[in-house]
């Protein structure tokens, strides 16, 4: 499935170690919210991921104290109905100032794409779309109407002067 970030497709080099499964000892790797704190707290041993991938019921803000230290945040969209991750994107972006690598994955369709980038995802891990619809989803549109947590600002902003 193809992983597209920065107007082009890269390698992933992430892995996803689902709960219960043996953390390999090198390689970047990502695990659940829950299972990241079970590592820090040392309920479980293993080397401690750079990467999380939340849930669309976690809470991104149990991150906060953790966010200098990773590298990736994969949020997951487990069908396109569920509009959980957007707001999980926000949060971390413009209340927590997480800079590092914020990545869509599961069910992520071509019409979402969009407002995924405004929202301030920056890598698209979907099978529902190919790198070029990807891309020409990224560049559907000029102006929004709405704030966007990845900078642009809103088009009456700009029609105001403001």
């Amino acid at each position: 499935m193809p992983l597209v970030k920065g107007g082009a497709e890269i390698a992933n080099d992430w892995t996803f170690v689902p709960d219960g499964a043996v953390l390999p000892d090198a390689g970047q790797t990502s695990v659940s919210l829950a299972r990241f704190f079970a590592l820090k707290a040392g309920q479980e041993n293993g080397p401690l991921p750079d990467g999380v991938r939340l849930g669309p019921a976690d809470d991104p803000a149990q991150l906060e104290p953790y966010l200098p230290d990773l590298k990736l945040i994969e949020v997951e969209f487990p069908r396109y109905t569920d509009g959980r991750g957007f707001s999980q994107a926000q949060l971390l972006r413009r209340r927590h100032g997480y800079c590092g690598e914020l990545r869509a994955v599961g069910h992520v369709l071509r019409d979402q794409i969009f407002y995924m980038h405004r929202s301030g995802f920056d890598a698209y891990e979907t099978r529902r779309a190919s790198v070029s619809e990807v891309l020409e989803a990224l560049a559907e549109f000029t102006e929004a109407y709405q704030p966007a947590a990845n900078g642009p600002g809103a088009a009456f902003r700009k029609r105001t002067g403001a």
